[in-house]
């Protein structure tokens, strides 16, 4: 390759790909090499946390022009990543309306309608013609606004008042005018929406952007689909991190220090340590009677799993259908009866395989005289200790849901361990049980 821009643009990739292995001063002195061009393609490219580490890492005289890069909504996401010195410095560097755009935004919180959309869009008045709109959004494009995806008609007070897209304004005659073309049927957000419940309202409409308004319907902004993608991945990386049992991570997985790993996991980790010493208490209770049937302990470990990992599966099956909004809270009964036949189903299935185990174990006198009937006995309690599982995966996210908690906060460790303990009880219940009937106590 000796075409010089390809060498850069070589350069640029390969700094992109090694970004996250590099220190900061190795990024710095990496992006100072590049070119301009090439330099501001890595800087847009870069996720917000970078982009601000990288901004307070230049020297003071080269920071106006990066931050001025930034669109007002990319901007005011990289000032809520910076402290509240550097924010101060990187705003007084913007110009007069950039400033109070990106002020206005950083009012909002991060995660809702208004902190994510852009106040930059397309906007026409009903009584412009065609022509004179088509004129209009040109010059708006090759001033400040990129992409159009839809123009916004606004009347003298700011109130959105339709919507008509680049094509419809092209396919239509130059001397109408935009209230004639306008959709008055409107899909709008407010400012204060959680932005996964955007994020729904896209994929539902099939959408490129969506208009924000205040609670007088005053338009602010939009969010774009591109908006939206960044949106999915933080919600599912989020939800994904609550299912296993950690608190969502603010930053990516290598800039996060020791000590906020250490913070993010170890309530977690200390409340189901606590919850597991509950199955100790229920050992101890049931002390007697094990120390006069012995071969139940040895089955201890598949009970407890069959009922732990029947229960996450239907927890995490919940969670998504819920996250996705394939179901409602009220379908809850429906859920139920689902997962009671299904967790009756899976529990036969394993029954049988434990059944015949221990039938396999007995056959060479590992499990004394009544092996058949301790073998109905573990193939009994992993069919309800199966079916209880998923009874609680699937419950707990509705619960969850129904207390306005998070139903992702229902995490796969947190429910084996709820299995665990009343899988448990339920396991040495029903053995003792049936072997006590078949009169095999304190015989086998």
């Amino acid at each position: 390759m000796t075409d010089t821009a390809d060498v850069h643009a070589l350069l640029r990739e390969e700094l992109f790909e090694a970004w996250g292995l590099l220190s900061t001063e190795e990024r710095l002195e990496g992006f100072s090499i590049l070119p301009r061009s090439e330099a501001e393609e890595l800087f847009l490219s870069l996720p917000t946390i970078d982009q601000a580490e990288l901004l307070t890492a230049l020297p003071a005289a080269d920071r106006r022009s990066w931050v001025r890069l930034l669109p007002p909504d990319d901007a005011a996401d990289v000032l809520q990543n910076v402290e509240d010195a550097e924010r101060e410095g990187l705003l007084a560097l913007l110009d007069p309306a950039a400033l109070t755009e990106v002020t206005a935004l950083l009012a909002y919180k991060e995660d809702v309608a208004g902190g994510l959309m852009n106040p930059r869009y397309a906007r026409l008045r009903p009584e412009m013609s065609i022509d004179e709109a088509i004129k209009y959004l040109r010059r708006l494009t090759r001033q400040t606004i990129e992409n159009i995806y839809y123009a916004y008609v606004i009347d003298t007070e700011h109130t959105l008042r339709g919507v008509v897209s680049f094509r419809e304004l092209l396919l239509a005659p130059p001397e109408s005018r935009v209230r004639d073309m306008m959709r008055t049927e409107l899909i709008t957000v407010p400012d204060t929406m959680d932005q996964e419940r955007v994020s729904e309202l896209f994929a539902q409409h099939d959408l490129l952007a969506l208009p924000v308004v205040d609670e007088n319907g005053r338009m602010k902004g939009i969010v774009t689909a591109d908006d939206i993608v960044d949106v999915v991945k933080e919600e599912a990386t989020e939800d994904i991190q609550k299912l296993g049992a950690v608190e969502a991570l603010e930053a990516p997985y290598m800039q996060t220090t020791l000590l906020e790993l250490m913070r993010k996991r170890a309530p977690w980790l200390v409340l189901l340590f606590c919850g597991q010493m509950l199955t100790i208490s229920v050992m101890e209770h049931y002390e007697g009677k094990l120390g006069a049937i012995l071969f139940l302990n040895i089955f201890i470990p598949i009970i407890l799993s069959s009922g732990g990992n029947s229960g996450s599966q239907a927890a995490t099956l919940v969670v998504r259908s819920l996250a996705l909004g394939e179901m409602r809270l009220a379908e809850w009964w429906k859920v139920v009866r689902r997962e009671v036949l299904i967790g009756l189903l899976l529990g036969l299935s394993l029954g049988v395989l434990g059944f015949g185990r221990v039938l396999f174990g007995g056959s060479r006198g590992a499990f004394g005289d009544h092996f058949v009937v301790l073998g109905l006995a573990v193939a009994a309690s992993i069919v309800g200790v199966v079916a209880w599982g998923t009874i609680v995966g699937s419950m707990l996210p509705f619960v969850l849901r129904r207390l306005k908690f998070d139903p992702a906060s229902a995490s796969t460790p947190f429910v084996a361990t709820l299995c665990d303990v009343t899988g448990l009880i339920l396991y040495f219940n029903v053995a003792t049980t049936i072997l006590a009937a078949s009169g095999a106590t304190g015989r086998t």
